[in-house]
């Protein structure tokens, strides 16, 4: 499990970095652009490829800090157990559908590479982005699966300070 969290916290740490070189690049064009007439050409394109990128490299830490959306008004009132079985089933169907989405972010990947699709302005290979999607949407994947199999106690003992698991 702590291998599963150390993954999870490098690609948060990724995105993170992702979405800092989008915030630069996004102030050098518009500043360029509104003072001096230059700008980053294709910024857009980069910025909307990175930004895929950056929500896929967040998904495994919201998973492991199950940060997803749980709807809990009708279970309010149920048992903690109906509660902990509710829960690992909603993990097993979140890592039925990113498994669906690995697999067909894979297909798209490996078409984008076959075609060498690319972006309309700068012509930026589209499978660049699928590569930055499909591991940590992977990482997901096995995180949920996981939780399904295991229940969420390892993972939350991971997150409380002082305890060494």
């Amino acid at each position: 499990m702590k291998l599963l969290d150390l993954l999870a916290r490098l690609c948060a740490v990724l995105a993170g970095v992702l979405l800092t070189v989008i915030t630069l690049m996004t102030c050098i064009s518009l500043v360029g652009r509104n003072t001096v007439g230059w700008t980053i050409v294709g910024d857009f394109e980069l910025s909307g490829s990175a930004a895929g990128a950056a929500i896929a490299l967040f998904m495994p830490w919201c998973q492991i800090r199950r940060g997803n959306i749980m709807v809990d008004f009708f279970t309010a009132k149920a048992s903690e157990a109906t509660q902990a079985r509710l829960d690992r089933l909603g993990a097993f169907l979140l890592a039925l559908a990113m498994g669906l989405m690995t697999w067909r972010s894979t297909l798209g990947g490996l078409s984008a590479w076959n075609s060498q699709a690319g972006s309309m302005m700068l012509g930026f290979p589209e499978w660049i982005v699928y590569l930055g999607m499909v591991p940590p949407l992977a990482l997901t994947t096995v995180i949920a699966l996981a939780q399904a199999w295991r229940g969420f106690a390892e993972f939350e003992a991971l997150q409380r300070p002082g305890v060494a698991s």
